[in-house]
């Protein structure tokens, strides 16, 4: 059982991956977005070659518990991942997870520039944990 964690943002897609036991999540690359079937087709290699089943998506909700229009843009992207890709996808809350992996990387004193680069791959393995602490 492999899990994939997302982190969908507009310019970059973070990526972690589970271990094969579904206990732990490590960040595995950032993807940079070109057009969505580039996207997608990334995606798709990435499901492939770590024999995916299950696919964890952080859905970016507002402090109050709402969707706004960032969700929604993460839940469009989705469902195109469902028509393209024969994985389940799993929706997550995400709130916060991009100040804590921030929060993270600034007390392991990393230089802007390597928090710049890291920060939705380190997003998506919150992302990804949270969930698998809590299955």
């Amino acid at each position: 059982m492999r899990i994939l964690g997302i982190d969908v943002g507009n310019k970059t897609i973070g990526v972690a991956l589970s271990d094969p036991l579904g206990f732990t999540a490590q960040g595995i690359t950032t993807i940079r977005r070109k057009n969505e079937e580039e996207d997608i087709k990334e995606l798709k290699e990435l499901c492939e070659k770590y024999e995916v089943d299950t696919i964890v998506c952080g859905l970016p909700k507002n402090m109050n518990g709402t969707i706004g229009f960032q969700s929604e843009k993460v839940l469009g992207f989705c469902e195109v991942i469902k028509q393209n890709i024969n994985v389940p996808i799993k929706m997550w809350d995400e709130r916060l997870t991009t100040v804590t992996a921030n929060r993270a990387m600034l007390e392991a004193d990393l230089s802007r520039k390597k928090r710049k680069k890291l920060v939705d791959k380190v997003a998506a393995t919150y992302i990804l944990q949270g969930y698998l602490n809590s299955i």
